[in-house]
Protein backbone atom coordinates (compact mmCIF):
# COMPACT_ATOMS: atom_id res chain seq x y z
CA UNK A 1 0.00 0.00 0.00
CA UNK A 2 1.19 3.50 -0.84
CA UNK A 3 -0.66 6.67 0.23
CA UNK A 4 0.37 10.10 -1.06
CA UNK A 5 -0.98 13.63 -0.89
CA UNK A 6 -1.69 14.74 -4.46
CA UNK A 7 -2.98 18.25 -3.87
CA UNK A 8 -4.38 20.29 -1.00
CA UNK A 9 -5.60 23.74 -0.04
CA UNK A 10 -2.73 26.12 0.62
CA UNK A 11 -2.65 27.58 4.16
CA UNK A 12 -5.61 25.47 5.28
CA UNK A 13 -5.54 26.74 8.84
CA UNK A 14 -5.55 30.37 7.78
CA UNK A 15 -8.67 29.54 5.77
CA UNK A 16 -10.24 27.78 8.77
CA UNK A 17 -9.56 30.78 10.98
CA UNK A 18 -10.82 33.32 8.43
CA UNK A 19 -14.04 31.35 8.01
CA UNK A 20 -14.54 31.02 11.77
CA UNK A 21 -13.85 34.71 12.46
CA UNK A 22 -16.36 35.67 9.76
CA UNK A 23 -19.13 34.35 12.01
CA UNK A 24 -18.40 36.80 14.82
CA UNK A 25 -17.22 39.98 13.08
CA UNK A 26 -19.07 42.98 11.72
CA UNK A 27 -16.19 43.63 9.31
CA UNK A 28 -15.87 41.80 5.99
CA UNK A 29 -13.00 39.28 6.25
CA UNK A 30 -12.10 39.70 2.57
CA UNK A 31 -11.24 43.35 3.24
CA UNK A 32 -8.83 42.51 6.07
CA UNK A 33 -5.34 41.15 6.34
CA UNK A 34 -5.03 37.93 8.29
CA UNK A 35 -3.37 39.66 11.27
CA UNK A 36 -6.30 42.11 11.39
CA UNK A 37 -8.77 39.25 11.33
CA UNK A 38 -6.99 37.55 14.23
CA UNK A 39 -6.31 40.68 16.27
CA UNK A 40 -8.78 39.84 19.06
CA UNK A 41 -7.64 36.23 19.48
CA UNK A 42 -5.33 35.39 22.40
CA UNK A 43 -1.69 34.73 21.54
CA UNK A 44 1.57 36.55 20.97
CA UNK A 45 2.24 35.23 17.47
CA UNK A 46 0.03 34.36 14.52
CA UNK A 47 0.72 30.67 15.17
CA UNK A 48 -0.35 30.98 18.82
CA UNK A 49 -3.52 32.79 17.79
CA UNK A 50 -4.32 30.02 15.30
CA UNK A 51 -3.73 27.40 17.99
CA UNK A 52 -6.07 29.26 20.36
CA UNK A 53 -8.88 29.59 17.84
CA UNK A 54 -8.62 26.13 16.27
CA UNK A 55 -8.50 24.41 19.66
CA UNK A 56 -11.54 26.40 20.77
CA UNK A 57 -13.46 25.43 17.63
CA UNK A 58 -12.69 21.72 18.00
CA UNK A 59 -13.35 21.64 21.74
CA UNK A 60 -16.73 23.33 21.30
CA UNK A 61 -17.91 21.31 18.30
CA UNK A 62 -17.80 24.21 15.83
CA UNK A 63 -16.78 22.06 12.86
CA UNK A 64 -18.17 24.10 9.95
CA UNK A 65 -14.95 26.06 9.30
CA UNK A 66 -13.08 22.77 8.82
CA UNK A 67 -15.20 22.02 5.73
CA UNK A 68 -13.45 24.69 3.64
CA UNK A 69 -9.93 23.23 3.15
CA UNK A 70 -9.74 20.11 0.98
CA UNK A 71 -7.07 17.49 0.39
CA UNK A 72 -6.71 14.92 -2.39
CA UNK A 73 -4.94 11.62 -1.73
CA UNK A 74 -3.72 8.92 -4.13
CA UNK A 75 -3.84 5.38 -2.74
CA UNK A 76 -2.12 2.46 -4.42
CA UNK A 77 -2.69 -1.22 -3.81
CA UNK A 78 -5.60 -1.61 -1.41
CA UNK A 79 -8.03 -4.48 -1.77
CA UNK A 80 -11.47 -4.08 -3.25
CA UNK A 81 -12.71 -5.13 0.18
CA UNK A 82 -11.03 -2.06 1.66
CA UNK A 83 -12.38 0.06 -1.18
CA UNK A 84 -15.93 -1.10 -0.44
CA UNK A 85 -15.60 0.06 3.16
CA UNK A 86 -14.02 3.37 2.20
CA UNK A 87 -16.55 4.33 -0.46
CA UNK A 88 -19.38 4.08 2.06
CA UNK A 89 -18.33 7.57 3.13
CA UNK A 90 -20.67 9.47 0.83
CA UNK A 91 -19.19 12.92 1.53
CA UNK A 92 -15.82 11.87 0.08
CA UNK A 93 -15.20 12.09 -3.67
CA UNK A 94 -13.61 9.04 -5.31
CA UNK A 95 -12.11 7.88 -8.56
CA UNK A 96 -11.37 4.17 -8.61
CA UNK A 97 -9.20 2.21 -11.03
CA UNK A 98 -11.55 0.49 -13.44
CA UNK A 99 -11.37 -3.25 -13.95
CA UNK A 100 -13.56 -2.81 -17.02
CA UNK A 101 -10.84 -0.89 -18.85
CA UNK A 102 -7.69 -2.08 -17.08
CA UNK A 103 -6.87 -5.75 -17.58
CA UNK A 104 -4.25 -7.71 -15.66
CA UNK A 105 -3.20 -10.06 -18.42
CA UNK A 106 0.50 -9.27 -17.80
CA UNK A 107 0.57 -10.52 -14.20
CA UNK A 108 2.39 -13.81 -13.58
CA UNK A 109 0.05 -16.07 -11.55
CA UNK A 110 3.08 -17.38 -9.68
CA UNK A 111 3.92 -13.81 -8.60
CA UNK A 112 0.43 -13.55 -7.15
CA UNK A 113 1.57 -16.10 -4.57
CA UNK A 114 4.10 -13.48 -3.43
CA UNK A 115 1.53 -10.73 -3.03
CA UNK A 116 1.37 -9.19 -6.50
CA UNK A 117 -2.12 -8.07 -7.56
CA UNK A 118 -3.89 -9.54 -4.51
CA UNK A 119 -3.60 -8.37 -0.90
CA UNK A 120 -2.61 -11.13 1.53
CA UNK A 121 -4.25 -10.68 4.95
CA UNK A 122 -1.87 -11.07 7.91
CA UNK A 123 -3.88 -14.02 9.22
CA UNK A 124 -2.78 -16.03 6.16
CA UNK A 125 0.82 -16.08 7.38
CA UNK A 126 0.88 -15.03 11.06
CA UNK A 127 0.02 -17.79 13.56
CA UNK A 128 -0.52 -15.23 16.33
CA UNK A 129 -2.75 -12.84 14.38
CA UNK A 130 -5.98 -12.00 16.22
CA UNK A 131 -8.86 -10.76 14.12
CA UNK A 132 -12.22 -9.33 15.04
CA UNK A 133 -14.49 -11.70 16.98
CA UNK A 134 -11.51 -13.83 17.99
CA UNK A 135 -10.18 -14.14 21.52
CA UNK A 136 -6.92 -15.59 20.31
CA UNK A 137 -5.28 -16.27 16.98
CA UNK A 138 -2.77 -18.80 18.22
CA UNK A 139 -2.44 -21.75 15.87
CA UNK A 140 0.48 -24.07 15.22
CA UNK A 141 2.96 -23.56 12.39
CA UNK A 142 1.56 -26.43 10.36
CA UNK A 143 -1.92 -24.88 10.42
CA UNK A 144 -0.75 -21.44 9.34
CA UNK A 145 1.40 -22.97 6.58
CA UNK A 146 -1.70 -24.73 5.29
CA UNK A 147 -3.65 -21.48 5.44
CA UNK A 148 -1.00 -19.71 3.39
CA UNK A 149 -0.86 -22.54 0.86
CA UNK A 150 -4.64 -22.61 0.36
CA UNK A 151 -4.89 -18.83 0.14
CA UNK A 152 -1.98 -18.43 -2.28
CA UNK A 153 -3.09 -21.31 -4.52
CA UNK A 154 -6.67 -20.06 -4.62
CA UNK A 155 -5.83 -16.50 -5.65
CA UNK A 156 -3.23 -17.67 -8.18
CA UNK A 157 -5.77 -20.06 -9.72
CA UNK A 158 -8.30 -17.22 -9.92
CA UNK A 159 -5.85 -14.94 -11.73
CA UNK A 160 -4.87 -17.72 -14.12
CA UNK A 161 -8.55 -18.41 -14.87
CA UNK A 162 -9.13 -14.69 -15.42
CA UNK A 163 -6.30 -14.52 -17.93
CA UNK A 164 -7.54 -17.64 -19.74
CA UNK A 165 -10.97 -16.06 -20.06
CA UNK A 166 -9.39 -12.94 -21.57
CA UNK A 167 -7.53 -15.12 -24.07
CA UNK A 168 -10.85 -16.76 -24.95
CA UNK A 169 -12.25 -13.37 -25.84
CA UNK A 170 -14.28 -12.60 -22.74
CA UNK A 171 -14.34 -8.83 -22.08
CA UNK A 172 -12.43 -7.67 -18.99
CA UNK A 173 -15.63 -6.33 -17.43
CA UNK A 174 -16.98 -9.90 -17.36
CA UNK A 175 -13.79 -11.88 -16.81
CA UNK A 176 -13.12 -9.86 -13.64
CA UNK A 177 -15.98 -11.66 -11.90
CA UNK A 178 -13.65 -14.56 -11.10
CA UNK A 179 -11.06 -12.36 -9.34
CA UNK A 180 -11.05 -12.34 -5.51
CA UNK A 181 -12.26 -9.44 -3.39
CA UNK A 182 -8.64 -9.04 -2.28
CA UNK A 183 -7.62 -7.85 -5.77
CA UNK A 184 -5.63 -4.63 -5.49
CA UNK A 185 -7.01 -1.34 -6.75
CA UNK A 186 -5.81 2.27 -6.93
CA UNK A 187 -7.96 5.13 -5.64
CA UNK A 188 -7.95 8.92 -5.73
CA UNK A 189 -10.05 10.52 -3.01
CA UNK A 190 -10.80 14.08 -1.97
CA UNK A 191 -12.30 15.25 1.31
CA UNK A 192 -12.42 18.29 3.53
CA UNK A 193 -10.68 18.44 6.90
CA UNK A 194 -13.87 17.82 8.87
CA UNK A 195 -14.69 14.74 6.82
CA UNK A 196 -11.14 13.49 7.24
CA UNK A 197 -11.58 13.58 11.00
CA UNK A 198 -14.88 11.71 10.68
CA UNK A 199 -13.28 9.02 8.49
CA UNK A 200 -10.45 8.72 11.01
CA UNK A 201 -12.94 8.37 13.86
CA UNK A 202 -14.50 5.40 12.08
CA UNK A 203 -11.61 3.80 10.23
CA UNK A 204 -8.59 4.36 12.48
CA UNK A 205 -10.46 3.00 15.49
CA UNK A 206 -9.23 -0.12 17.24
CA UNK A 207 -12.23 -2.12 16.01
CA UNK A 208 -11.70 -1.17 12.35
CA UNK A 209 -10.45 -3.78 9.89
CA UNK A 210 -6.64 -3.90 9.75
CA UNK A 211 -6.21 -2.78 6.14
CA UNK A 212 -8.41 0.31 6.19
CA UNK A 213 -7.02 1.18 9.63
CA UNK A 214 -3.48 1.15 8.24
CA UNK A 215 -4.53 3.23 5.23
CA UNK A 216 -6.25 5.79 7.46
CA UNK A 217 -3.21 6.06 9.71
CA UNK A 218 -1.14 6.89 6.61
CA UNK A 219 -3.68 9.54 5.61
CA UNK A 220 -3.52 11.03 9.13
CA UNK A 221 0.28 11.23 8.93
CA UNK A 222 -0.04 13.28 5.73
CA UNK A 223 -2.83 15.39 7.21
CA UNK A 224 -0.60 16.23 10.18
CA UNK A 225 1.93 17.76 7.77
CA UNK A 226 -0.73 19.59 5.75
CA UNK A 227 -2.91 20.89 8.60
CA UNK A 228 -0.68 20.53 11.68
CA UNK A 229 -2.52 22.48 14.39
CA UNK A 230 -5.83 20.81 13.62
CA UNK A 231 -4.56 17.25 13.51
CA UNK A 232 -2.23 17.63 16.47
CA UNK A 233 -5.26 18.67 18.51
CA UNK A 234 -7.27 15.83 16.99
CA UNK A 235 -4.62 13.26 17.95
CA UNK A 236 -4.20 14.58 21.49
CA UNK A 237 -7.79 15.35 22.43
CA UNK A 238 -10.29 13.78 20.02
CA UNK A 239 -9.13 10.30 19.02
CA UNK A 240 -10.54 7.30 20.88
CA UNK A 241 -13.30 9.36 22.49
CA UNK A 242 -16.78 7.89 22.86
CA UNK A 243 -18.66 10.37 20.66
CA UNK A 244 -17.47 10.26 17.06
CA UNK A 245 -17.52 13.30 14.79
CA UNK A 246 -20.50 13.32 12.43
CA UNK A 247 -19.90 13.97 8.72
Amino acid sequence: MDVRLLEATDDPEELICRAARNDYMSEFVADQTFPETMAEIDGETTREKQETLISHLLDHGHFGPFEHPHATFAIEGVSRSCMAQLTRHRHVSFDVQSMRYVSFDHVDPDAVREGELVVFPPSATDPDWVGRNQKTGQVDEETVEKREEIFADTVADAVESYQELLELGMPPEDARFVLPIGTKVNIVMTMNARMLMHVADMRAAADAQWEIRGMTEDVLDLAAEWCPITFEHYEEHMRNRKNRLSP
